[in-house]
């Protein structure tokens, strides 16, 4: 399985490897040696840690690739050992920094967030009490109404009654002149 995957590594590797000076960088969870030439019975020239940078030079023999390491030192290391994926090395800055900044940015929203919920838990308090003093004063306008109401049918009822009582009183004193005896007229003729 491993020599699968080797094969395959050296397949992908392989086809990017013809783009001359090319940055690529040694796989994260390896250390490697650098040799002389295309192979490890060459003499090595040093090691090059897990996710170092190397500029591939181009030329591919067998499974070695020619590079250049951070030292400026040109060697073969074994062409399964190097991708062109930014390693972790390169990478964890820059997401610790991102982590960091989005931590920075969560830490404002939650005192943000907290201050907006004590606003809307003031603002409902508000609405609470605001919604509690409408109740108070519809119900004083109802009784308001009420007693307009009364003012005015019992002001009707009084004006009815004073109607009426000064209908009767002068029905009443029609029907006594009617009745009273009339004043006779003097004739001239008499003396």
């Amino acid at each position: 399985m491993l020599r699968v995957l080797s094969i395959l590594s050296f397949l992908i590797f392989s086809a990017s490897s013809f783009a001359q000076g090319s940055v690529n960088y040694v796989s994260d969870d390896i250390y490697i040696f650098i040799h002389g030439g295309p192979g490890n019975q060459y003499r090595i020239l040093g090691s090059i840690e897990a996710g170092q940078a190397v500029t591939k030079l181009g030329e591919v023999d067998g499974d070695y690739t020619h590079v250049v390491d951070p030292k400026g030192r040109k060697g073969w290391v074994e062409t399964a050992s190097i991708t062109n994926k930014v390693s972790f090395r390169e990478r964890l800055p820059k997401i610790e920094a991102e982590l960091k900044a989005a931590k920075n940015q969560l830490s404002e929203y939650s005192s943000s967030n907290t201050t907006m919920s004590e606003q809307l838990r003031n603002a409902n308090a508000a609405v609470r009490e605001l919604k509690a003093n409408l109740a108070k004063v519809e119900q004083e306008r109802d009784t308001a109404q009420v007693q307009v109401k009364a003012a005015i049918d019992n002001q009707r009822y009084h004006m009815w009654q004073q109607g009426g009582m000064i209908g009767g009183l002068g029905a009443l004193i029609g029907i006594i002149l009617v009745y009273l005896p009339r004043p006779q007229r003097r004739r001239k003729d008499r003396w």
